[in-house]
């Protein structure tokens, strides 16, 4: 026990903390000072009018310096606490040996109190104040016990308690004696405890400070964050959207063009099937960029995307998912690519948001076949194994064509794939097949809730 005493004392007075607690003197150390200083003028003045000073021999003029010099001491304690502290005690002992009647005032007591207070309180280094405030008690005690030892304590308390009974186990010398000293050590220590408290509640108060500007930082950190991934977002829709609804466009455009320069009737009414799929492809990529624009100018409609339009705002709609993807390979076959597509697996307990970047995937996939591809056939396989030892869900696009020349493209897309699949930590595999075509595969792990969802489901 007693070796864990240090090390208590070492934590509870933080001697290893560098932390310092500034201090600066205010216009209300100038007042409490100004305060305390006619505070205890009127109290010196009205103990000197019922008689209590008749025996200080000490000329007015010093005791009012004494009750001057001790008030000024207060104004300066926060910016110097260790050497007002240090100044305190040496009022003190001065004060006490020339005019001790001004000393045991009740304001110059506080006065004293305060400064010692402030000294642990307010003091930079804990180390130095722990060795500071040590010193000052121990001299106080030691000349307390000075006083009783070598000068006149014992004679007077024996005078004064001459006609006293007292208690038959403690005379009234020893008894004078104990409670002196246990007012002494509860004075000084009670001032060292409390600045220490003190110091320790605004330690702490420093640290939530500090934690919740570190919360802002980060919290505005996040929100930069937030916005930049959201703009990334869109940029990768929108991209999907129109290279998607362009391609489209200009495969339906060619083939109404060679059609028409045939000229046959059945070639006429060929034409006229291709310029309708071109008008709904554009009407479509239309609306979806619309309900992008949507979003930008109203990101809180984003909340519900499933919910119920709001009037007036027809061309808002959510976001796609896999309930889509036939009417988009639909759209692929019309365009004259052969498309198979094979779903192994609970594909439809994917969720929503999982469930759009796949579809959006399979979307710039097949709009890169068609731009840059000689391809006629393509394949899509979507592949959903939660019972792996690493569930997965597995998006593969494969075709059957080789580069077309001068179609290089910016490989937005593809970055964009690459984007959608580090959000959620998945495996990426992109890159020309070893027999002949080209590959897209995205592999993604399942979360514990998606497999959960997917056992039930069976």
């Amino acid at each position: 026990m007693s070796a864990q005493t240090p090390g208590r004392l070492a934590t509870f007075f933080a001697t290893d903390d560098d932390w310092e607690r500034e201090g600066s003197i205010s216009l209300g150390d100038w007042i409490l000072g100004a305060t305390v200083l006619v505070g205890s003028l009127v109290t010196l003045e009205l103990i000197r009018g019922v008689g209590t000073l008749d025996s200080s021999h000490a000329p007015i003029w010093v005791e009012w310096l004494t009750v001057i010099s001790g008030a000024v001491l207060l104004v300066f304690r926060r910016r110097f606490p260790l050497t007002i502290a240090i100044l305190a005690g040496v009022h003190m002992f001065v004060s006490g040996v020339w005019v001790p009647m001004v000393m045991g005032l009740l304001p110059m007591q506080v006065i004293y109190f305060v400064a010692f207070f402030a000294g642990a309180a307010w003091a930079r280094r804990r180390r130095d104040m722990v060795i500071v405030m040590g010193m000052i008690t121990l001299f106080m005690l030691a000349w307390v016990a000075w006083q009783f030892a070598v000068g006149a304590g014992f004679d007077e308390i024996r005078e004064s308690t001459a006609d006293s009974e007292g208690s038959s186990l403690i005379g009234p010398v020893t008894a004078y004696v104990l409670l002196t000293t246990v007012i002494n050590l509860l004075y000084f220590f009670g001032a060292i405890v409390g600045g220490q408290v003190s110091w320790r509640g605004a330690r702490q108060r420093a640290e939530l400070a500090g934690q919740a500007e570190t919360i802002a930082a980060q919290s505005a950190q996040l929100q930069r964050r937030a916005v930049i991934d959201e703009r990334l977002r869109i940029a990768r829709e929108l991209h999907d959207v129109v290279a998607h609804h362009v391609s489209v466009v200009g495969v339906q455009a060619a083939a109404g063009r060679k059609l028409l320069e045939r000229g046959r009737p059945d070639d006429i009414a060929g034409a006229a099937g291709a310029l309708g799929n071109v008008e709904a492809s554009a009407r479509e990529g239309v609306t979806q960029m619309r309900s992008l624009l949507g979003t930008l100018r109203d990101p809180a409609s984003d909340a519900d995307p499933d919910g119920p339009e709001a009037p007036g705002e027809g061309v808002r709609r959510p976001e796609p998912r896999l309930a889509d993807l036939p009417a988009l390979l639909d759209e692929a076959r019309e365009g004259g690519l052969r498309l198979d597509y094979e779903g192994v697996g609970p594909v439809d307990t994917l969720p929503v948001p999982l469930a759009h970047s796949v579809y959006r995937i399979i979307q710039e996939a097949l709009a890169n076949v068609r731009r840059h591809s000689t391809a006629d056939r393509a394949r899509v396989v979507l592949r959903v194994d939660p019972s792996a030892a690493s569930p997965y869900a597995e998006v593969e696009i494969t075709d059957n064509g080789r580069p077309r020349h001068a179609t290089s493209g910016s490989g937005l897309g593809l970055l964009g794939v690459r984007e959608r699949a580090a959000v959620r930590r998945a495996e990426v595999d992109i890159g020309p097949r070893a027999v002949q075509g080209f590959r897209v595969r995205v592999r993604f792990p399942l979360e514990a809730a998606v497999v959960a969802a997917s056992g039930a489901a069976r």
